[in-house]
C-alpha cells in the first residue's frame, strides 16, 4: 500500500467504525417497547417453553405469555431489572454471559445480535410496556 493510499484506508475504517457505533446509538435513543420489539423476539424464541406447562416454566417458574408475567420474573426472583440489562437474568440468559452450559433457547438457535441489542436497549431505558 502507498502512503497515500494509507489515510484514505485509515479513513474508511475509522468511517465503518462510526457508522456501527451510530447504529447502536440509534437504537438507543429509539423508543423500544415490550408490546412492538420485545413480544415477539420472545414468541419467536422462547414463548414454546415459557407458557404454563412447558419444561421452562416448570423448570423456572418463569412465564412469557404478556408484559406483567415477564416483569414478575420466575421463582427465583425477577429477571428484569429496569435500567440495568447487567443486571437483568433475562438479557445475561440471552446473551450468553451466563454460566456455558447454560445457552437460551434450549437446543434452539441463539437470538440475533440484533434481538439481543434490542432487548438490552429496552431494559436499559426502563423495560417500558408500551
Amino acid at each position: 500500500m502507498s502512503i497515500r493510499a494509507m489515510p484514505l484506508a485509515v479513513l474508511l475504517v475509522i468511517t465503518a467504525g462510526l457508522a456501527a457505533c451510530d447504529k447502536v446509538e440509534q437504537l438507543q435513543f429509539q423508543k423500544v417497547t415490550f408490546t412492538e420489539d420485545v413480544y415477539p423476539i420472545m414468541q419467536k424464541h422462547c414463548a414454546e417453553c415459557h407458557v404454563a406447562g412447558q419444561q421452562g416454566a416448570v423448570a423456572s417458574g418463569f412465564l412469557m405469555e404478556s408484559y406483567e408475567s415477564v416483569m414478575k420474573g420466575s421463582r427465583f426472583g425477577p429477571v428484569i431489572a429496569p435500567g440495568s440489562a447487567i443486571s437483568s437474568s433475562l438479557y445475561i440468559m440471552v446473551a450468553g454471559k451466563a454460566d456455558l452450559t447454560i445457552s437460551m433457547p434450549h437446543g434452539k438457535d441463539p437470538l440475533s445480535a440484533e434481538e439481543i441489542e434490542t432487548i438490552r436497549v429496552w431494559i436499559e431505558n426502563g423495560a417500558i410496556e408500551n
